[in-house]
């Protein structure tokens, strides 16, 4: 009685109530994708696609096949850190992502528009479904670890994310202030609403080493990630500091030829998180 047809929210058992897996979208039939890894934040600015991308290098640097899914698409920076500037091909079986320097296949909406600094002027749903798309019609080849660079917040895209493709679990970045990390709260009850596995939390712009004196500045306060993440059932993977090198790295598009590594140890982590 009064039933909404709506399985993915409803708590009653009947025999035609569905599974969390009968509502994923069917990858594009000549893809193979392993493990999927949702990058999320709570709000914008916190440095997601940063980290996103450097845990794609990371995984890739560990001799692994890995992907970017850029699901932001109304603010896509993936290919911008990647300095790729070609634009994606397809044929009549699908869509062929554009694949980097070292070998990681990304697919934007900035690889299909005709100019990087078109705005994308959508609506929700077309948002949604062409994250969709993303997934459905794009020829991943053999990919060990996709990363999904989401949107902030948790909104529609997210929950498309969350509902149509099968995540093994999310990173969850933040920024020392007290503001950004009650939101980090928001996108883990999220995330455990939806019953998406917590890998862990990485916070960004942790400190800054003083490149005269090498005294280290809390620019954002005192840390307490890590005091979140505990009480979130989690753990603080990184802390990545503000390093004018690596941005210079990433506003020139080489985030693959960057040797900070400071999200070596966070990946090995995320690997084994998932082994188990």
């Amino acid at each position: 009685m009064g039933c909404n047809h709506d399985c993915s929210s409803c708590s009653e058992s009947c025999g035609e109530k569905k599974t969390k897996e009968d509502f994923y979208e069917k990858l594009n039939p000549l893809s193979k994708v392993k493990k999927v890894i949702g990058v999320v934040s709570g709000k914008g600015g916190v440095g997601k696609s940063l980290v996103t991308s450097s845990l794609a290098v990371a995984f890739n640097n560990m001799g692994y096949k890995t992907a970017v899914l850029d699901a932001d698409i109304t603010g896509p920076s993936i290919p911008k850190t990647f300095g790729i500037k070609e634009k994606c091909q397809g044929n009549d079986s699908g869509l062929f992502p554009v694949v980097t320097e070292t070998g990681i296949e990304v697919m934007s909406i900035n690889l299909l528009l005709p100019n990087e600094t078109d705005p994308v002027i959508w609506r929700g749903p077309i948002i949604a479904g062409t994250v969709k798309q993303f997934w459905t019609d794009v020829i991943w080849q053999d990919i060990d670890y996709m990363f999904v660079d989401m949107p902030p917040g948790t909104g529609d895209v997210a929950l498309t994310v969350f509902q149509s493709i099968p995540v093994d679990g999310i990173v969850v970045v933040t920024s020392p202030q007290d503001l950004v990390s009650m939101i980090v709260e928001k996108a883990v009850k999220m995330a455990n609403m939806m019953d998406i596995p917590i890998l862990g939390v990485v916070e960004n712009m942790s400190s800054f080493k003083c490149p005269d004196c090498g005294k280290i500045h809390n620019i954002f306060g005192d840390s307490k990630t890590a005091e979140i993440a505990e009480k979130m059932g989690t753990e603080l993977l990184a802390q990545v500091p503000i390093d004018p090198e690596m941005a210079t790295y990433v506003d020139t598009g080489r985030i693959e030829a960057f040797g900070g590594n400071y999200l070596a140890d966070a990946a090995q982590k995320i690997k084994d998180k998932l082994s188990e």
